[in-house]
């Protein structure tokens, strides 16, 4: 017992906390695409949004170690669903500011 060691996350709170961070990070990336792209002339197509998109999911890889997560230990698929979840949430909120018509 005493040579276990400790790990600061469970295997579920690691994956709560990866999920959420990457959800947030999607809403907060949809609604700064929209801020930037707000006086663009086709929002939709402006190549600005993609770009947030990508710095969103660049960024969560330091702040999950800064958190914990020991990240060293992600598989391909633990990469591919941080950038799958995070580019569903600003695709999904991302489109519902543009559908409304919405300026922030």
């Amino acid at each position: 017992m005493a040579t276990d060691t400790a790990d600061r996350f469970s295997s579920h709170m690691r994956g709560v906390t990866v999920t959420a961070l990457a959800s947030v990070m999607g809403i907060v990336a949809a609604v700064a695409a929209s801020v930037l792209t707000a006086d663009a002339a086709t929002p939709a197509t402006d190549p600005m949004g993609v770009f947030v998109l990508a710095g969103a999911v660049l960024v969560q890889f330091p702040v999950l170690q800064v958190v914990g997560v020991d990240v060293s230990d992600f598989s391909t698929k633990d990469y591919l669903y941080v950038a799958f979840m995070t580019f569903s949430l600003w695709f999904v909120c991302w489109a519902i500011l543009l559908s409304t018509g919405t300026t922030l």
